[in-house]
């Protein structure tokens, strides 16, 4: 029992050294290590890793700003209109650079026209900017399913080429393999890991959009409403 615990010791210690990569075998493995264990399939999961950090940063700063909406917007616009002053109403909104603004001012220009023509370019005018918040986000759900494919497609290719040593070598050793299967996990790993981040981030933006298009729907429900104050 005990020369058995001692082979298990002694070959997960051989694993530890051969996986490790590093020269000194010390048992500590850097971020470049595995990098470099992870073989060339980490090159392209390293590229996907960059598009999806540049386009969550890009896309939450747009959304950030895309949100910010001054308590007193829609007030100002009621004062404007409900006094008349349309022309400084439409000003307003068309300095506020905002997707409720553009929206209100889109609004602002069909003034005069059948409610439902206004609602309906304003919907317009949505869309547009729906579709302006969520650019790029396709980046991030391709990413997401990509990458762990790429990772187990990097251990498959590791796996074959350890085995085919072997067969080619008719070396077998316990720690060798352990080790060799070991790291060309590390792909699958990476890819797994990069792909939920994506996933994570994707959900993310998905909320923030969410909360930034019932702001928008909320504004347009406001303004059609002052339109028809005057008639009640």
């Amino acid at each position: 029992m005990i020369d058995l615990l001692q082979i298990g010791a002694d070959t997960i210690k051989q694993v530890s050294k051969f996986a490790a990569g590093d020269s000194n075998q010390d048992g500590n493995l850097s971020f470049f290590e595995l990098i470099k264990m992870g073989g060339w399939i980490m090159i392209p999961l390293g590229i996907m890793l960059l598009l999806a950090v540049y386009v969550f940063a890009e896309r939450m700063i747009a959304i950030r700003n895309a949100s910010k909406i001054d308590d007193n917007f829609m007030n100002i616009i009621r004062d404007n209109i409900m006094s008349g002053n349309v022309a400084a109403a439409r000003n307003f909104a068309k300095n506020t650079n905002n997707p409720v603004a553009r929206i209100i001012d889109k609004g602002i220009q069909r003034i005069g026209k059948p409610i439902d023509s206004i609602e309906k370019s304003m919907d317009n005018v949505g869309t547009l900017e729906m579709y302006k918040l969520e650019k790029h986000m396709g980046v991030l759900s391709v990413v997401s399913k990509a990458a762990p494919i790429f990772g187990f497609v990097g251990t498959l290719i590791g796996l074959m080429q350890l085995f085919s040593n072997i067969n080619n070598s008719n070396e077998f050793e316990v720690g060798t393999i352990a080790g060799g299967i070991y790291t060309k996990l590390i792909t699958s790993i990476t890819g797994l890991v990069i792909g939920l981040g994506a996933y994570l981030a994707h959900s993310y933006l998905d909320t923030m959009i969410d909360k930034t298009s019932n702001k928008m729907e909320a504004a347009s429900s406001d303004f059609l409403d002052i339109l028809q104050e005057p008639t009640r």
